[in-house]
């Protein structure tokens, strides 16, 4: 059989950052076994799926390359043959009309509850042989006697008995097909080979396979993926963790370091941490995913960022810096270079969005100065050292890292002062912040005109250097 897998979002927000790992898993293995992938759009819910979710989740697959082979197939295009496969099964007696009202099955579930038993609905339309009404639903018939045996690759074995379950409704009084009977239709359909998701849904899967079987359907492979908790080891919170995989790039993350995060979200080769796309196609297996909760960590997002912007050229990081860029309102064509920007500045910082407020001194003019810095460099007699490196700057013709650093020595030499109190206020005068790469050579990059202009200003507001 023809490996397929498939990812099944529901379109009702963002493409959430558990989705993407599931997606990424389930992705990686078709492309490994050279089967296929298969997006759909679980988009049954009228009421909370929107048109807007969908274009976050096809924009966040899209943004982190993981494309399909087929689809997406949205699941309000199938609804006639959800409708077949029902009667079907109402027809082979896997099926029943139910018509019990809500007072009766909240009131048999609070007596459940009091008797310290599993709440489930007790059969009791099961042999009524009830025609289709207003009121009615219709139920899947489960088998009354022994288990569902699950074979999980993440799991293990995991059986269930029958006993344990009870008779699903599978479609609704207003006509409409649930969940548990929706799947199984697509997955059938889709001739599914392996069916990977969070853990979440293992108590789904019995109640599937059971559906499956009246329906004489191959059952697929599972493998459950434990969730991922929060940053604090805790479940995922929107207030406290970044769960939207857009997030990710709007807050400077690149593609590959995030798909390489995901990856070792709960999966493991050895104690390799870095993957390139072709070694996870490689070597990645459902089998070596862990049976435990993974925990996010910025801190860990940040080192392999920070690895994979060390590992392109400057030309790449100029041309990924663009988009945030724009975000940031930052006019470069006024200014030094990008390229040679980068080539000084890409060990410098953890994200993209970092990266543009570091450089955006060498883009735009000084309109106030670090107030904390200001305090300490801008003392009165840096308004001397100021105007000696001015002077000896307005006179420098070869403007190269060399003779700008030579400058600075012999500031330091002819005032008699110590290096830091030369090349403190001078880094704070040119940046504003006094945060920025060996000064001789961000004065380069600066040039000298501009340099200088921001010199004359840092003196100014310091006051009379004499």
């Amino acid at each position: 059989m023809k490996i397929r897998t498939r990812f099944a979002p529901s379109p009702t927000g963002y493409l959430h950052i558990g989705g993407a790992r599931t997606a990424l898993f389930s992705w990686l293995y078709a492309k490994k076994q050279g089967g296929e992938f298969v997006l759909r759009i679980e988009d049954t819910d009228r009421e909370r799926s929107t048109q807007e979710a969908v274009d976050a989740i096809l924009e966040g697959m899209n943004w982190l390359g993981l494309n399909h082979d087929e689809g997406p197939v949205y699941q309000t295009d199938r609804y006639d043959r959800y409708k077949e496969v029902t009667q079907s099964l109402l027809d082979q007696g896997d099926a029943y009309y139910c018509n019990c009202s809500r007072e009766r099955l909240d009131k048999m579930r609070e007596e459940q509850m009091a008797n310290k038993q599993k709440p489930k609905y007790d059969g009791c339309c099961r042999e009524k042989g009830l025609s289709e009404a207003d009121d009615t639903v219709i139920r899947f018939k489960n088998p009354l006697e022994g288990n569902v045996e699950i074979t999980d690759h993440v799991r293990g074995q995991v059986v269930i008995s029958n006993q344990e379950l009870d008779d699903l409704i599978i479609e609704r009084s207003d006509g409409n097909p649930t969940y548990n009977l929706t799947v199984v239709v697509d997955d059938l359909d889709m001739e599914i080979s392996h069916v990977i998701r969070g853990d979440d849904h293992l108590n789904n899967t019995p109640r599937q396979i059971n559906i499956l079987k009246a329906l004489g359907a191959h059952i697929p492979e599972y493998a459950h993926v434990p969730m991922i908790n929060g940053t604090d080891g805790k479940k995922l919170s929107k207030r406290r963790d970044a769960v939207s995989v857009m997030q990710y790039r709007d807050d400077g993350y690149l593609k590959d370091a995030v798909i390489n995060y995901l990856v070792r979200l709960g999966w493991s080769h050895g104690d390799q941490e870095v993957f390139t796309l072709d070694e996870m196609i490689e070597k990645f297996d459902i089998d070596d995913i862990n049976k435990s909760s993974s925990s996010l960590s910025v801190e860990k997002l940040q080192w392999l960022n920070q690895h994979y912007m060390k590992q392109m050229t400057a030309e790449q990081l100029a041309q990924e810096l663009q988009f945030y860029i724009k975000q940031a309102d930052l006019d470069v064509s006024n200014g030094p270079n990008l390229v040679e920007v980068m080539k000084v500045y890409q060990d410098r910082c953890s994200t993209l969005v970092e990266l543009v407020e570091d450089i955006r001194y060498f883009y735009e003019d000084i309109s106030e100065y670090n107030p904390k810095q200001a305090k300490k460099q801008f003392k009165a007699p840096a308004g001397k050292v100021l105007q000696a490196l001015l002077e000896a700057y307005e006179a420098l013709d070869d403007w190269t890292a060399a003779e700008i650093h030579q400058v600075v020595e012999n500031t330091v030499e002819k005032l008699e002062v110590g290096f830091g109190k030369v090349g403190q206020p001078l880094r704070l005068a040119v940046t504003g912040h006094g945060k920025s790469p060996s000064i001789d050579v961000t004065l380069e990059l600066l040039g000298k005109k501009e340099t200088l202009i921001r010199l004359r200003q840092a003196i100014e507001h310091i006051g009379d250097p004499v």
